[in-house]
């Protein structure tokens, strides 16, 4: 038996042992994703509000960023065609939906990952909140069995180098873009009006 499978089936006892969490769980697991669509959109506010162009180009790139996350990962899934745990091992606790997608690398656990690495350009402790969210996404992948740790690690770091790489790549370009919409009509997206002095 291979590490990621001993790991695995370690999380499964936890899992099997632990009926109060399995409920909230499979809830993080399921819809978790909505919960960095909150923090995507709040990085997007606390850059309106600082006014800072270049934190605004990463507000804007982190979205961005996490649907190219995704797509890479796509054909990564696709060639390694690993299954996943509940259609190859037998006797554990399968607490998620199945499904015929492969396992390798998670799609959530990519999406994560880039979202975490998104708001750390955007606003530090942001960040840290989201690798909060993306560590417990990655655990209840694993814990209702829809994935191996490896599945969930390898997600989180492809969708971290997938937006950190774009970034470099992307950043000055998205300056400039947001430099320019400044001055037209879309300026209250990108900039908190400042709010009138009392007389």
């Amino acid at each position: 038996m291979n590490l990621n499978t001993s790991l695995f089936l370690s999380v499964n006892d936890f899992a099997r042992s632990t009926p109060w969490l399995q409920g909230p769980a499979t809830l993080v697991a399921g819809y978790g994703l909505v919960v960095f669509a909150a923090l995507l959109l709040a990085g997007w506010w606390i850059a309106r509000r600082d006014g800072d162009p270049i934190r605004m180009a990463a507000a804007v790139w982190a979205p961005l960023g996490t649907l190219l996350a995704v797509a890479v990962n796509q054909p990564i899934v696709a060639l390694v065609h690993e299954q996943r745990p509940y259609d190859a091992l037998t006797g554990i606790i399968v607490l998620a939906t199945p499904t015929t997608d492969p396992g390798f690398p998670s799609d959530h656990a990519t999406a994560a990952g880039a979202v975490m690495a998104g708001l750390f350009l955007v606003n530090r402790t942001l960040g840290w909140i989201a690798a909060l969210a993306a560590a417990a996404m990655a655990f209840s992948r694993v814990y209702i069995a829809a994935h191996y740790p490896l599945d969930v690690a390898a997600g989180l770091l492809l969708g971290a180098a997938v937006t950190l790489l774009g970034w470099i790549l992307v950043r000055r370009l998205l300056l400039r873009l947001v430099e320019g919409v400044r001055d037209t009509g879309l300026r209250p997206l990108l900039i908190a009006t400042p709010t009138e002095p009392r007389p």
